[in-house]
């Protein structure tokens, strides 16, 4: 899903959408979707940028976090700071984004010494199925202000109404999104609980963002949300 890069402003605007509430068809189009698995071909610098992604991860033995949609990357270092023993992969689909300079960042990285991360440049529309195939142990799979696609007729293109939502929902023990739409996390609750995983939504009370677009909603007074899926395997 692609997202923009934006200073921290506070002037960020709501989004408006011509939904009323949960689309029509996503019932319909998310039980295509667990019936027909994807089968489109994978793109060639996914599958070696994940070739040299899993090497590490075969050879890590600790908990693996995955940052979906990582952007510049300040969620996958914020991970990294948080969780010491793991191993904190951030996949963003712009290699701009991903190797972008970006001082505070790099000031952070130097002051707590975080080096338990690592940013990919994927599709992930790739990636995910790669990591089913691979059977990585995600314990933990953030998927943080993905673009809302808020238009009705858009509806495939967010993550839950997309091809590749099978094997998206099953990578991470607990999968947590966030969004300042909360349509956006209704719609990926009840199409998590078609696919027979079962989650909660509250507002985020984090004093740091996570994420550059957090802090810009945040300062631009929208509420934040977070929707938290839990599992067994």
């Amino acid at each position: 899903m692609k997202t923009k890069e934006m200073k921290i402003t506070g002037d960020s605007k709501a989004i408006v959408t011509n939904q009323k509430g949960i689309h029509e068809k996503l019932e319909e189009v998310v039980n295509r979707h667990l019936q027909y698995p994807s089968k489109k071909p994978y793109q060639a610098h996914t599958q070696q940028a994940f070739a040299e992604i899993d090497r590490i991860v075969q050879a890590f033995d600790g908990e693996i976090i995955l940052d979906s949609c990582c952007g510049v990357g300040q969620s996958t270092r914020l991970l990294a700071k948080r969780n010491p023993q793991a191993l904190v992969i951030g996949v963003d689909k712009s290699a701009h984004r991903i190797t972008r300079n970006v001082d505070e960042l790099k000031e952070q990285d130097n002051v707590h010494q975080v080096s338990n991360f690592h940013l990919i440049r994927a599709d992930l529309n790739d990636f995910y199925r790669l990591v089913v195939q691979a059977k990585w142990s995600v314990a933990q799979h953030f998927i943080l202000y993905p673009n809302p696609w808020p238009k009705s007729k858009h509806l495939q293109r967010r993550w839950h109404g997309s091809a590749v939502f099978p094997e998206l929902i099953h990578i991470g023990k607990e999968i947590i999104l966030r969004s300042n739409w909360r349509l956006y996390l209704d719609e990926f609750q009840q199409a998590a609980d078609i696919a027979g995983i079962n989650g909660h939504i509250n507002t985020v009370a984090d004093e740091e963002p996570m994420t550059p677009f957090e802090a810009k909603y945040v300062a631009s007074g929208q509420t934040c949300w977070q929707l938290s899926l839990s599992k067994r395997f």
